[in-house]
């Protein structure tokens, strides 16, 4: 009898053992879910400064950045580096919005970070058009969520193929 009884209180004490150490992995499994925010936030905002600061020091691509975004007439080559810098940005985006997506990016920043699009897209006729002829080439739910900004209008699907 002594011994059943011993063995149900080493089971207990076993059983609240397991149950504590499932306690502590929860709460190590929501520390590092923080940290990875942090850290995805963190990534994030240099991606952008990275950007920003491509164009802040270099004299020439600020020059075609505000021509392209004035809809002022571009050289081939400008207009390549200019659909290539609006590329890199749409592709911030979509970043943004897939962790946003998934949880990683709260309601609050990314309601600010989609404002900021929608005043990047009305300031640019041409990153609208170039954003017509290659929303095919990204997710359905960044697609949707960009056309939904456009100021006024959407995407023909002439645009949409346009090279």
């Amino acid at each position: 009898m002594e011994e059943g009884r011993l063995a149900r209180w080493l089971t207990i004490g076993a059983n609240l053992g397991v149950l504590i150490g499932l306690l502590l992995l929860i709460a190590e499994l929501a520390q590092n879910r923080e940290m990875m925010r942090a850290q995805v936030r963190h990534e994030l905002a240099m991606g952008i400064v990275e950007l920003l600061q491509a164009s802040a020091s270099n004299d020439q691509l600020a020059d075609v950045l505000r021509r392209g975004v004035g809809g002022e007439e571009l050289t081939p080559t400008e207009l390549f580096q200019f659909e290539l810098r609006t590329n890199a940005l749409f592709r911030y985006w979509e970043d943004v919005h897939y962790q946003y997506r998934v949880g990683l990016y709260d309601d609050t920043e990314f309601s600010k970070q989609r404002a900021a699009w929608k005043a990047s897209m009305e300031r640019s006729r041409s990153a609208i058009d170039y954003w017509c002829r290659v929303r095919h080439l990204y997710s359905p739910e960044f697609a949707s969520e960009m056309d939904s900004l456009l100021p006024g209008r959407s995407c023909t699907v002439g645009e949409q193929k346009r090279k």
